[in-house]
Order: C-alpha cells, then structure tokens, then sequence
C-alpha cells in the first residue's frame, strides 16, 4: 500500500493516519501454521521538524506448532511499529526507509518491522517440556515409562554405588 505523505512533507507537526491489512503472502515462517486474520496495522505518520516517524501497532493471531513439542496452539503477536522515513539514504543504515516522490511504501514498512520482530523460536507455553528423545512422548501431558537414560562413560561409576 502506498501512502501519500503530501500534506505534511512541510508542515511540521502535521500528522497522517493509516489503518491497513498486511498481506501474508511472503510470510512464511517455519512454525507458523496459518494466520487466522490478515495483520492488522494502525497508526500514524508524523512529520517533526522535517523528520517523517512513523509510530503505530501490528497485531497478528497466528496458528502456530511449538518448536518443543509440536503440539498446535493459538498466539497473538503484537509488534511495535517505529520507522524513519527520509526522502534520501546512503544506503548505510537499514532502519530508514525511503520517500518516493511524496510516497512511503507503507507495505515495506510493516513487512520489515515484522519480520525482524519475529521470534527465533515458538513454544506453546514458557515452561514447555517438549517430547522425550526415546519414545516421542509429549512430557507435558505427564512422565514417560522410558526412565532414566544413563551415560555410559559412568558405567563404572553406577556399579560402585550398586554395591
């Protein structure tokens, strides 16, 4: 989505709102499942003293499988939307994003801020105990009957405490 910055490029102070649907397509992530809505974008644009911010909200429920124990769960992600928008770049510094003519790729924007907000792993709870590395049992649902795997380097040792 394009957005026309136009009426605030020169005035200082001046403001413009978006409230948008970022399209999922090139959002593919490993442990994300589905996106059970489109994300959801709101905020705002704002030139001060000639630097276009923008500042606003990305929300996205998302149907996920946990990276532990690959059960599937439901999870809202809330990302922090905060960009710098100049009108010339070097190049050198990522966080800033281009005007084009009097025009911000807004979609860019989003996707960016996304995807760099992602997390690097997806549980279904902090605590998770994920699945036994013998059976494949889920741990959370409760103990397995595999019982204690021992090192065999201590072989020695465990015949010392038998006696």
């Amino acid at each position: 989505m394009r957005l026309n910055l136009s009426k605030i490029i020169e005035i200082p102070g001046g403001s413009v709102p978006f409230d948008c649907e970022l399209d999922t397509e090139g959002l593919d992530f490993p442990s994300i499942r589905a996106y059970l809505n489109p994300p959801h974008a709101v905020g705002r644009i704002v030139n001060e003293a000639g630097v276009l911010r923008l500042e606003g909200t990305l929300t996205a429920e998302l149907l996920c499988v946990c990276d532990r124990c690959a059960a599937e769960f439901e999870s809202t992600k809330v990302t922090a939307l905060h960009a710098t928008i100049v009108e010339e770049d070097d190049g050198e510094n990522p966080e800033l994003f281009l005007l084009e003519g009097t025009e911000v790729d807004l979609d860019e924007i989003l996707v960016t801020n996304f995807v760099l907000d992602m997390e690097t792993k997806f549980l279904c709870r902090e605590d998770c105990k994920g699945l036994c590395p013998r059976c494949g049992k889920n741990l959370n649902l409760g103990p397995c009957g595999c019982g204690k795997e021992h090192d065999p380097r201590f072989a020695v040792l465990e015949q010392l405490l038998d006696k």
